[in-house]
């Protein structure tokens, strides 16, 4: 049930409190107007599924990548096992190579290591046939910068969602329209319901305020634990160990 109520936070009780706020002084004040609400569904909807959209995009080219990483490393390390000219003892070193890799990699997405020392884990598998050219062969050598090649092109794609998000101006708009919203919505809302409502039905304004601001700003929460991936905050987040070799 926690994971379900993950998407409840300080912004949604402002922009309830907001809602609810605007429904008092709309019935106080008998404030209301007609005014065209489509207007509004364009003004925040289509940002908003615009923005959840590329959030969704940006999720499954990680999963594309991070499942390309993990297969580059399977087949280097499969390439290096299957050589006869290699003694156990160099192929125990080699994948404990190949492990720190994948370990580091997690690590740098969950923010305990850096670019660095990624980069420096990787380019121990370079080193480490420098150092056993004549066992590895050169034929063997060059399959394996093959496969490295998708290795470093993952790492460098995986890097770049971690680092560029979706258009921040464009979350910001949806955000702020997102609290505006009930000082559009309710006053205009109460003008349909003005000729059949009495004191004892001021509830429906406030009930039908409270949930159509709670649609919204829950969309936008859902977009912002997607934004990230990474993180392991949200329920749509990429199970990083998964990836771990």
């Amino acid at each position: 049930m926690n994971k379900y109520l993950s998407i409840l936070n300080f912004r949604t009780t402002l922009a309830l409190g907001v809602s609810v706020v605007v429904s008092y002084f709309v019935l106080t004040y008998n404030f209301h107007y007609n005014y065209d609400l489509a207007l509004i569904s364009i003004a925040i909807v289509f940002p908003l599924v615009f923005t959840i959209r590329s959030a969704f995009r940006r999720r499954e080219k990680a999963l594309e990548y991070l499942s390309r990483f993990k297969a580059g490393l399977t087949t280097v390390r499969d390439s290096f096992l299957d050589n006869k000219k290699l003694d156990e003892t160099t192929k125990h070193e080699l994948i404990a190579i190949i492990s720190t890799i994948s370990t580091t990699l997690i690590g740098y997405l969950g923010k305990t290591n850096t670019r660095e020392q990624l980069d420096k884990e990787v380019d121990k598998i370079f080193q480490f046939i420098q150092l056993n050219k004549e066992a590895v062969g050169g034929g063997t050598a060059i399959k394996i910068f093959r496969f490295m090649k998708d290795v470093h092109y993952s790492v460098e794609n995986i890097t770049a969602i971690n680092h560029h998000r979706t258009p921040i101006a464009l979350r910001a708009y949806c955000l702020i329209f997102i609290y505006v919203y009930p000082l559009i919505y309710t006053p205009a809302l109460y003008h349909r319901l003005y000729d059949g409502a009495t004191l004892n039905e001021s509830w429906i304004v406030y009930a039908l305020s409270a949930i159509s601001t709670f649609i919204l700003i829950s969309l936008y929460n859902v977009q912002d634990q997607m934004e990230n991936p990474f993180d392991q905050h949200g329920l749509d987040d990429i199970r990083l160990h998964d990836f771990k070799l």
